[in-house]
């Protein structure tokens, strides 16, 4: 396993980490569907990640009604502190008006809460979940601060957040002297690349570390998904009905990529999803790449990942497959005005 600076931290985490989303949440319409992982089969995921040199672990407040955290804890065990534990806030976890969201309320309620849940005195990067349109983002950063200054947490980062949203929140933290975001949580894969038009390069910028989320498209990229839509494993999240519309993609174009990945993955005798998340380690700013899976032996092959070099040839066909036109202004900044200040 390699190791990765977290940001502008002098924290190092193992370039593949372990999400535990898949983890809790059995019977229930939403999250039995995704996981439903009980403590047992929870118990080998963790051991088996750690015992690979998997040191960064993540979940969130909101993921199986809190389960997740709950079963993550127990595994972990007198192992704590063995790892960089990660959980987010902001999502739904009751049903009263101020049980979402970053407000101070919700945060330093729901951080007790996870806390208890983990197990932990302490969390090592608290996330903010996703953008709240609501709260003044100096509220949000100053109960960040708080939790930081307080012990209970090491660091912070955010997840889903646009590259103007993280510029300013740090420049409210610089101004203020709060604590600062250190990393964020994108979607990032071969079937969406749209994080590198302006999160990348702000990431790059600013050095904040990128740690990416569904790095095989909801289990499409895993390639057992077929054209007619047979799938030749059931533990393909992508086989459950809806979930792949929560990662958008053009299926006629996917299953493009997806024969491209397969040839990449026939050269080097892996499968379609190593490549998938070895190409993701090759990315500007990609810090650490989280995998979660419902099967022991999916976990194995996608950590698997670290050990795997992909060559210039299969880079470049995996980015002729997949590259995103480019954008206003990034043409003009990138051709015309290059030229005026570079001439040949």
């Amino acid at each position: 396993m390699k190791y990765r600076l977290l940001g502008n931290t002098g924290v190092y985490v193992s370039e593949i980490s372990l999400g535990a989303m898949t983890f809790g949440g059995a019977g229930h319409p939403l999250w039995g569907t995704l996981g439903g992982l009980a403590l047992p089969e929870a118990q080998r995921m963790v051991d088996t990640a750690l015992d690979a040199g998997v040191n960064f672990v993540d979940t969130a407040d909101g993921y199986s009604d809190g389960e997740s955290e709950e079963l993550l804890g127990q595994a972990l065990g007198k192992r704590r502190r063995d790892v960089v534990l990660a959980t987010k806030v902001h999502s739904r976890t009751g049903p009263g008006p101020n049980d979402v969201g970053t407000s101070r309320l919700h945060i330093m309620q729901n951080l007790e809460d996870s806390l208890r849940r983990l197990g932990t005195d302490h969390i090592d990067l608290y996330q903010i979940h996703n953008f709240d349109q609501v709260t003044p983002m100096e509220e949000m950063l100053r109960a960040l601060d708080d939790a930081v200054r307080q012990g209970k947490v090491r660091y912070i980062g955010c997840a889903n957040f646009a590259a103007w949203q993280i510029s300013k929140a740090l420049g409210i933290s610089a101004r203020e002297k709060l604590a600062g975001f250190v990393s964020v949580q994108e979607y990032y894969s071969l079937l969406g690349r749209d994080v590198e038009r302006d999160v990348v390069p702000m990431a790059l910028d600013a050095n904040v570390g990128l740690t990416v989320w569904s790095p095989l498209a909801g289990g499409f990229l895993s390639g057992k998904v077929g054209r007619d839509g047979t799938v030749a494993d059931s533990g393909a999240r992508s086989a459950q009905p809806g979930y792949t519309s929560f990662t958008p993609f053009d299926r006629e174009h996917a299953f493009g990529v997806v024969d491209v990945l397969k040839g990449v993955a026939e050269r080097h005798d892996v499968s379609p999803a190593r490549v998938a998340v070895a190409w993701l380690l090759t990315r500007p700013a990609v810090t650490s790449v989280i995998v979660g899976a419902r099967k022991l032996d999916q976990l194995v092959d996608n950590i698997a990942a670290s050990d795997l070099t992909l060559t210039e040839q299969d880079l470049t066909e995996l980015d002729e497959a997949t590259k995103l036109p480019v954008s206003y202004p990034n043409w003009i900044q990138e051709g015309f005005f290059a030229g005026l200040r570079h001439p040949q």
